[in-house]
């Protein structure tokens, strides 16, 4: 266990996962699944008025889809209190931390008078030597090197060197003895052999202060890589204005997971040239190497492009699970089996998200289809009657319901009335689908099955014997 990655992903639950909280999550998890590592999830809950039982179930619903699985977890921030007591006690009785009784206001007067004098607006150190008990109202300061300069080794970024004058002491514990966010991401991470942590850059700032921590802890420093930010196309920090929503979101809109993990991976990490990658392949190919030190930038076509090819991509029976969701929200209730992974096959180079996908194959699943009013004003004509009538004859009287066999048909009706094949493909289409785009239309006639395509083609013909007599 000793050389084992361990990563880890600690979404707060005040608000639903969205794309770059995925990312970080998709990073984490393909760095642990291709060193044959461990990835702990972790539910950092302790800011109790914003956190929620709904977000907590939205971050676990949008993992589940994205198809990140952890092998530890999830842990509850909020569960951990008497572990961080603790460890906050043993930073206070080994001379690392202090109790100060200074009031928000004297903090700041001191942080005003420091800006004066052209210093850093930070805490002066009142009780810093005082070697105060606990009282009501104190809190705990973590007492910070006053010399040398604190170094994150940064596996993303290289060597980043940080002043610990820049530094002040700063907080641990709350007065009420709940610790701040730094303290409990350490404590968390060192009782969880955390190793390896890959997060955004925007958490900079704090890792010189963690790093203290996890040094007067007596702890070794796991590696830290810190990811670029994904900014929106206009260059500004990602957000719902730039088409940024939940991830479940996408998953609602019909985007495929595969699609969405190969996305966003993309938003910061490169293999060559390659833009197209299997799961199983990113989980061969993916390092902290090759992850850039600029920005990614959102881009909703590139998502839908790379969406089209795993659907494309997708074998029909993998894909009928992910359409049958869209399907049951047209009133449609589609079975897994050959009808349905015939239908997608037939979909499939066509359709760019599931929506799409459901919406095409809606012809094949009704009894019988709708004529678009246009579409049979123009192509179901009194002129078709006998070609139409023709071909059901010809199709009903088939041994084999093949192409081959349909294409002799076409070819006998199109000589014998002199058509040419888009003249006879275009109304049989409309017969068959009440529309005017369809799949091909051989492999269209496959799908839908003898039965149903010779009682169609009746039906049109019905409708053209109905139809007035031109005056």
């Amino acid at each position: 266990m000793e050389n084992t990655i361990i990563t880890r992903f600690p979404p707060s639950p005040t608000g639903y996962l969205h794309l770059g909280g995925a990312r970080t999550a998709i990073f984490n998890w393909l760095y642990a699944r291709h060193t044959n590592g461990r990835f702990v999830l972790r539910i950092e809950d302790t800011d109790m008025q914003r956190s929620t039982q709904e977000s907590v179930d939205a971050i676990f619903d949008a993992m589940d889809w994205l198809g990140i699985d952890w092998d530890e977890g999830p842990y509850f921030q909020s569960k951990r209190f008497d572990i961080y007591k603790e460890h906050i006690d043993r930073l206070i009785s080994s001379g690392n931390a202090y109790y100060c009784t200074c009031t928000p206001e004297q903090v700041d007067r001191m942080r005003e008078e420091a800006k004066k004098s052209g210093g850093k607006p930070k805490y002066d150190g009142s009780c810093r030597e005082k070697n105060l008990q606990w009282q009501e109202g104190a809190v705990v300061r973590f007492k910070a090197p006053l010399t040398g300069s604190t170094l994150i080794e940064d596996k993303i970024r290289g060597n980043i060197a940080f002043a610990n004058t820049e530094l002040d002491d700063f907080i641990i514990a709350r007065s009420d003895g709940s610790p701040m966010y730094n303290l409990a991401v350490v404590i968390d991470d060192i009782t969880m052999n955390i190793n390896t942590i890959i997060r955004g850059d925007d958490h900079i700032s704090n890792t010189p202060k963690q790093i203290l921590l996890y040094q007067a802890l007596g702890a070794k420093v796991p590696d830290f890589g810190h990811v670029p930010m994904v900014l929106g196309h206009d260059k500004s920090r990602l957000s719902k204005r730039h088409g940024a929503m939940s991830v479940t979101a996408y998953r609602d809109m019909g985007y495929h997971p595969d699609a969405m993990v190969n996305f966003l991976v993309r938003l910061g990490w490169s293999h060559g040239d390659q833009e197209f990658f299997t799961r199983d392949e990113l989980i061969e190919k993916f390092n902290l190497e090759h992850i850039g030190r600029s920005a990614g930038v959102f881009n909703p076509e590139k998502l839908l492009a790379i969406n089209a090819e795993h659907i494309r991509a997708a074998s029909s029976e993998a894909l009928a699970d992910h359409l049958m969701p869209f399907l049951k929200e047209k009133g449609i209730d589609a079975e897994a089996g050959d009808y349905l992974y015939g239908v997608i096959e037939t979909l499939k180079p066509r359709s760019k998200t599931f929506i799409e996908m459901a919406d095409g194959a809606e012809f094949y699943f009704q009894e019988k289809p709708v004529y678009d009013e246009k579409a049979s004003a123009k192509f179901l004509k009194p002129a078709l009657l006998v070609p139409m009538k023709q071909l059901a004859d010809g199709m009903a009287g088939l041994a084999e319901f093949d192409e081959k066999s349909l294409e002799n048909i076409f070819k006998q009706v199109m000589e014998d009335a002199g058509l040419g094949f888009g003249k006879v493909a275009q109304p049989v289409r409309v017969a068959l689908t009440g529309k005017t785009v369809s799949p091909g239309i051989f492999e269209m006639i496959l799908a839908l099955g003898k039965e149903k395509v010779i009682s169609r083609l009746y039906d049109a013909v019905q409708f053209i014997e109905k139809m007035p007599a031109a005056e």
